[in-house]
């Protein structure tokens, strides 16, 4: 039996260093399950993180033996009603909206398993970072509950068939599988996850925030376009990019082999 969490207790915990905002869920005696409390506090902070100049690039980790075990179906269970039930979806989807919405890149650093509302959160982020002993599954369908809104993140991580594979039967695959099938970027032993999503995440963070805020809207824009229009649309970006202050500075900095200093425009 899951123990109690204890009274006042942060349920997600921040730590900001170097340009690099840390997101840690904290709710490890369940789970990290993604209870309306938990989201909404994970929404307030990346309200936050999304007008703070000092933010680069976003981590979301986790305590516990696991990374996010999903919806808390305690929670649903206390009062499943439909209204209750639209609300709580809404407000899922509404926040994996805003991760992917969101100016900066944002990396999961995944150490333990990833399950339903969990791995679709893992499929949302920009980029993923698991240890070798991490697992992914979509297993709703185990309890009568199809994964419809992990689902979305998940077809637009992976192909359609292993998708379809882990939704209909439920089954969870190992970090390397995630791996091949684009679920996660890189696999590192559980010991180098923190030193590894730490040096990805200062990579990126030391570019330009208003080119990786171009380049990330622009990313999820163009994927949901026709291919001529895509074309048209990453033109007119690119375009309005090179008018950028940024971008003359970087072509500057590269041409008299020097490091650029960011404007932020």
């Amino acid at each position: 039996m899951l123990a109690s969490a204890p009274k006042n207790r942060p349920l997600l915990l921040r730590e900001d260093r170097d340009g690099i905002a840390r997101l840690t869920l904290n709710r490890p005696e369940a789970r990290n399950a993604l209870s309306v409390a938990l989201m909404a506090a994970l929404s307030d902070e990346l309200g936050r993180i999304a007008t703070d100049a000092a933010v680069k690039v976003v981590v979301v980790a986790a305590n516990g033996p696991a990374f996010c075990a999903g919806h808390d179906l305690k929670e649903i269970r206390a009062d499943p009603g439909r209204t209750t039930m639209e609300a709580l979806f809404r407000q899922c989807s509404d926040l994996m909206l805003q991760v992917t919405r969101l100016p900066k890149p944002v990396i999961a650093e995944v150490h333990a398993m990833a399950t339903a509302a969990g791995c679709q959160l893992v499929a949302t982020c920009d980029l993923a970072v698991a240890a070798e002993g991490a697992r992914f599954a979509t297993p709703g369908v185990n309890i009568g509950l199809f994964c419809s809104t992990p689902m979305v993140a998940l077809t637009r991580a992976v192909g359609a068939k292993p998708a379809m594979e882990m939704l209909l039967t439920g089954e969870a695959i190992d970090a390397a599988t995630a791996r091949a099938l684009g679920l996660v970027n890189r696999v590192v032993p559980a010991d180098a996850l923190r030193a590894t999503v730490d040096a990805l995440a200062g990579t990126i963070a030391a570019k330009s925030p208003h080119v990786l805020a171009i380049g990330k809207e622009a990313f999820y824009r163009q994927r949901e376009m026709p291919l001529a229009d895509a074309y048209a649309y990453a033109s007119e970006v690119m375009t309005t990019n090179m008018m950028a202050a940024d971008a003359a500075e970087g072509i500057g900095a590269f041409v008299e082999k020097r490091a650029p200093v960011w404007k932020g425009c």
